[in-house]
């Protein structure tokens, strides 16, 4: 029987783990769920007789150690930071691993140890970063295959809330874990090239220099950079291409709001509020504004970032003028909106998630120019099997039956890039209705 370990059940986790108890009969697994809540990992083990809830803490280099060297592949659903123990740990016990997040450049530094001991890290197979890359190598590819050069590719993807369930003026709720929203972007500098110039956007204008994308046929959205878009230029094997470019969707309006958020202060993590139990929100954005709670906040920063009436109402709406109290012991001001934003933007009980995935190449070919769209639309299901979970969970859950099966052969630190990663894994998305719709134009 192969031992399956997964380290994390958080609100991405889900339906990795009902793809994998399903398979679990026939392919002879047992799948092992450490959470610090193990009342939460029960939850979704929904009484499985193949699978296994526990209580696991990361951080006890004891315990991390016993269960990794007693699996036969770790799936690490932690937090980004918790990646790197994890690794070195799987290297010691030579028991390939897989995590959805990005690879850091100290992972990276792991690869020639991994390759010694017969190991693959499979990093970034989720959604964003993951569907993302298997789907635009797999176009890619097809292009230079067929001798195009390709000039330009953009690419961005959204968790956002169904159409049905927008019903609030800010369209978006919660699908994935809040403090990274609050902190998108947050101390970095977004990097990207456009017609061979290098650009770059501090985080104090990241919500300023949008895009806009129309994703047929669901409308008009709004995209902001991701941080770095230049390192992928490598990765997709598109070292001379003059343009590139990667960001994330929301609806309109929503960056001109979060800016405000952005430039006032409020989505700073550098520091400690004073007391911030004994103040109100109109109290605290005040401070933000220099002026008192008793004056007209609301006109101070009207004033301050000359901002319109539905950006000050999805600020209203927020509550960042109430007199309702921060609700907080200690924290910076970022971890204070984390926690009106979980209040504010929680999915209702009968609300569905959306996650939206839009690319566009243009290439040249036979003296031709050339575009590509090519659009993926997911519906999640409730607040539990969310469109989130899908396609953060299944390309991971995938990915996992493959190597276990011998499907997989790499060794190292690796990205799914590869085509035989992202053959097979596409292929078993389309099974679960996770598709994408191409369109094709010959431009001039």
């Amino acid at each position: 029987m192969k031992k399956i370990l997964i380290i994390g059940a958080g609100r991405s986790s889900s339906d990795l783990i009902r793809y994998l108890l399903g398979k679990a009969p026939n392919s002879g697994w047992k799948i092992r769920i450490g959470d610090k809540d193990p009342s939460f990992a029960a939850q979704k083990l929904a009484s499985s007789p193949h699978g296994e809830a526990f209580f696991f803490d990361v951080s006890d280099e004891e315990q991390r150690r016993s269960e990794i060297a007693d699996a036969d592949i770790v799936i690490s659903m932690v937090p980004a930071s918790m990646h790197l123990v994890v690794a070195n740990d799987c290297i010691h016990f030579a028991k390939n691993a897989i995590t959805p997040s990005y690879v850091s450049d100290e992972m990276l530094e792991l690869d020639q140890k991994a390759r010694e001991k017969g190991v693959l890290i499979l990093n970034e197979m989720g959604v964003d970063p993951g569907i993302d890359h298997m789907s635009a190598m797999k176009i890619i590819d097809s292009i230079r295959s067929n001798g195009g050069d390709i000039q330009s590719f953009e690419s961005f993807t959204g968790g956002l809330i169904a159409p049905e369930s927008d019903n609030n003026p800010w369209n978006y709720k919660i699908t994935w874990n809040p403090r990274n929203v609050v902190l998108a972007g947050y101390g970095g500098t977004a990097r990207f090239i456009r017609e061979n110039e290098a650009m770059y956007i501090p985080y104090q204008r990241l919500f300023e220099r949008i895009t806009e994308v129309d994703v047929a046929p669901l409308g008009k959205f709004e995209g902001y950079a991701n941080r770095d878009s230049l390192k992928y230029r490598k990765t997709y094997g598109l070292d001379n291409i003059p343009t590139l470019f990667r960001g994330t969707l929301r609806r309109p309006g929503f960056c001109k709001a979060w800016n405000v958020l952005v430039q006032t202060g409020l989505t700073d993590d550098s520091f400690l509020l004073e007391s911030p139990s004994s103040i109100t929100w109109r109290e605290l954005t005040a401070s933000f504004v220099n002026c008192s709670s008793k004056d007209n906040v609301e006109m101070k920063l009207r004033r301050m970032f000359t901002i319109d009436e539905d950006t000050i109402n999805r600020l209203k709406w927020l509550g960042i003028f109430d007199d309702k109290p921060v609700n907080i012991e200690e924290g910076t001001p970022a971890m204070a909106l984390q926690q009106l934003i979980e209040e504010k933007w929680k999915l209702g009980e009968n609300d569905n998630d959306m996650l939206v995935m839009w690319h566009r190449f243009n290439y040249y070919l036979n003296g031709k120019q050339h575009e590509i769209q090519s659009s993926l639309t997911v519906l999640g299901e409730n607040r539990t099997y969310t469109a989130m979970s899908k396609t953060v969970g299944l390309p991971i859950a995938i990915a996992a039956g493959m190597i276990l099966e011998g499907k997989i052969t790499l060794k190292g630190i690796c990205l799914p890039v590869h085509p035989e990663i992202y053959l097979p894994v596409l292929s078993g998305l389309e099974q679960h209705g996770v598709s994408f719709v191409e369109h094709h134009t010959v431009v001039s």
